[in-house]
């Protein structure tokens, strides 16, 4: 097997499983693909293994898998904000919820037994991960849900791009890794636009707000680019689909008039605070708004992003296929999906022969290595 990783071959954990929550079939056969030119170990030409959560029609839902996991190291593929899946209900077809997916992942948890070596399960957008912090009499989520996977017997969680990584703080005995798409944003928009110039004088990185800082930090210091930062003024006194409404964004950075820039941000909701911030940025002058977003969820629809690209505010929307795309969203000439699945192969074969992931964890030279080409 050629690992561009360039480690050696060792005995893996446990003959390799992998199981496919409904939602995650795409994805799931791309990095099954991977795994079978990798290796010569499949059985019958693959690693998957057949499930399912079949529904009565009140609602209620069981787990069931269709192979013997036993001794098997098991990585489960789970996307909890798939809502084209549907289950019938009295009669209604009903979306999945981020609850129902969940709900799910622990059906097939505990239809495993407790037979398998080892569990990992693989979420690419982490369950409940905005709600990781408690400011007044509220709940706590996002770590409840990492202690009921770590009580099912769970050994390692991989998300990407996690709201928080502290949230980890909750399971400190299981292994958890938030892995960051940066690698592979930064070739998608170089081969999207070959022309791009990535220098101080041309590009520059834009943090939509301060939480976002050090994902933009790493941005900046990677690629040798100035940085820019949007502060959040929030009314609150009041409470707006449960947060406290954005007044206005205020930019806070050096001149970028006539240069490329970057938003970077781990999700996109609605949109309004990105298109905001795009607005903005036009208004100073910039030229090409580019937007580097993990998850493109667009709650609110599609409209706005049309509106905001006719007008030219944004150039690009680069975003992951770690969540559901509608088929919409694929055609529209603004959007550019960038594709992790080979990634996800490579960490799943990783740990499956339990070597260190620091490398995958860590794309620096990687991303020297393509701006090395760009530069030529």
């Amino acid at each position: 097997m050629a690992n561009e990783e360039g480690n050696s071959m060792t005995t893996p954990v446990g003959p390799l499983g992998i199981i496919a929550m409904r939602g995650c079939e795409e994805i799931t056969d791309k990095v099954d693909k991977y795994l079978c030119e990798w290796r010569d170990d499949a059985d019958q030409g693959t690693f998957q293994i057949e499930s399912c959560c079949p529904r009565f029609s009140s609602g209620e839902g069981k787990g069931l898998i269709k192979k013997s996991v036993r001794g098997h190291d098991i990585f489960i593929i789970c996307d909890v904000f798939n809502y084209g899946v549907k289950y019938k209900m009295y009669g209604m077809e009903v979306p999945m919820s981020p609850d129902d997916h969940f709900q799910d992942l622990k059906r097939i948890i505990a239809a495993a037994g407790g037979k398998a070596r080892r569990i990992t399960v693989i979420m690419p957008m982490l369950y409940e991960g905005r709600q990781h912090r408690r400011v007044s009499r509220e709940s706590l989520d996002c770590a409840t849900a990492l202690q009921e996977l770590a009580h099912m017997g769970v050994t390692n969680v991989i998300t990407f791009d996690a709201h928080d990584p502290r949230v980890q703080n909750a399971v400190p005995l299981i292994g958890f890794d938030s892995v960051q798409p940066k690698y592979q944003m930064i070739k998608a928009l170089v081969n999207t636009y070959p022309d791009i110039k990535i220098d101080r004088e041309h590009l520059t990185i834009i943090s939509p707000d301060e939480g976002g800082m050090s994902r933009c930090i790493y941005y900046s210091s990677v690629l040798g680019l100035d940085l820019g930062m949007f502060y959040k003024r929030r009314d609150y006194s009041k409470i707006v689909g449960g947060r406290n409404p954005i007044i206005s964004h205020e930019y806070l950075g050096g001149s970028i008039e006539g240069k490329d820039v970057i938003i970077v941000d781990d999700i996109i909701a609605s949109g309004d605070s990105v298109i905001d911030i795009a607005e903005q940025l036009k208004a100073k002058k910039v030229n090409r708004v580019f937007i580097f977003a993990t998850f493109g969820l667009f709650t609110e629809g599609l409209s706005r992003f049309d509106e905001a690209y006719k007008k030219g505010l944004i150039e690009k929307v680069f975003t992951t296929n770690l969540v559901y795309r509608t088929d919409e969203l694929k055609s529209k000439k603004w959007y550019r999906e960038v594709d992790m699945s080979k990634y996800i192969a490579f960490i799943i074969n990783t740990l499956n022969y339990d070597r260190s992931m620091s490398e995958l964890l860590d794309p620096v030279k990687r991303i020297n290595k393509l701006l090395g080409k760009l530069k030529k």
